[in-house]
């Protein structure tokens, strides 16, 4: 059998002075002797999805990863290592605020790590100095001279927002892995100045650290939002950036038995669950 390596598509890189960071997307799969996989496969090749990955080339660098991405890495320098993600003190409050780890994972030194695949999307966001605020189930790894750390939005924001009481905060310079239900091209980037954006749904992805998040009415008075349908608002108000994720309400939806037919009908219209109509 011929030694040959897989031709990996890029799809976005960044690179710093001590590491590369590229998604790479496989080429069209060829099965498996399982074939039920094979059918599924054919399904998932047909609807145009592929394969991804993370590839992380990293020179006398570090990389923190989140619990069970490492995929599998090689290389004479590199190291796994259990750090405290910053000192005893913020790994302290990261366990007793959000129940997360005591400890997190980083690989030192130099060689290749490759990180879980999905048929989900990943990107790649560089931060120079600055501070985002992300949902919890975005952030997948992240250049060592980053912060990763929890932040608590209000009560009321985490009950009827629908993001939980935490949420995850990247705080310094270096680059950011970060995963997606949609792909980046479907993502929109919106910025502020002091300004207000309302969200109807929860496909608010992350914002940067001046912009605040609330959950308001859709109307000053109760009587106004009933009459508007629309009901509670995810806001988000001040001057800095909001990526939203818009084609993740219409994705879950589909997911759904009757999404589909429910999507056919027009916008706003009474939709029973039970009978399809």
């Amino acid at each position: 059998m011929r030694d040959k390596s897989i031709e990996f598509e890029v799809i976005q890189t960044i690179e710093t002075k001590d590491a590369l960071f590229e998604v790479l997307q496989y080429p069209k799969l060829a099965g498996s002797s399982d074939v039920r996989a094979a059918e599924q496969l054919f399904y998932v090749g047909a609807a145009g999805m592929r394969l991804k990955l993370v590839r992380v080339t990293l020179r006398n660098g570090r990389l923190r990863n989140e619990p069970g991405t490492l995929y599998y890495m090689h290389g004479s320098e590199l190291e796994m290592k259990a750090s405290t993600g910053g000192g005893v003190f913020k790994a302290l409050k990261r366990r007793t605020m959000s129940g997360e780890s005591f400890l997190v994972n980083e690989i030192h030194g130099s060689g290749q790590i490759y990180l879980e695949p999905s048929y989900g999307h990943f990107f790649l966001l560089e931060l120079h100095n600055e501070e985002m605020i992300v949902d919890r189930s975005l952030f997948y790894a992240g250049s060592g001279d980053l912060d990763i750390s929890s932040k608590m939005v209000s009560v009321s924001a985490a009950v009827a927002g629908g993001e939980g009481l935490f949420q995850t905060q990247i705080a310094g310079t270096g680059v950011a892995v970060l995963f997606s239900h949609v792909p980046a091209e479907e993502i929109q980037k919106i910025t502020l100045n002091n300004e207000t954006l309302s969200v109807d749904g929860s496909f608010a992805m992350m914002r940067t650290g001046g912009v605040k998040f609330t959950v308001r009415k859709s109307s000053r008075s109760w009587a106004a939002t009933s009459v508007s349908g629309e009901g509670l608002l995810q806001t988000f108000s001040g001057t800095g950036t909001v990526w939203i994720a818009p084609t993740e309400e219409i994705y879950k939806q589909l997911s759904t038995p009757q999404g589909l037919a429910q999507l056919a009908l027009p916008p706003g219209a009474m939709y029973d669950r039970e009978t399809g109509k």
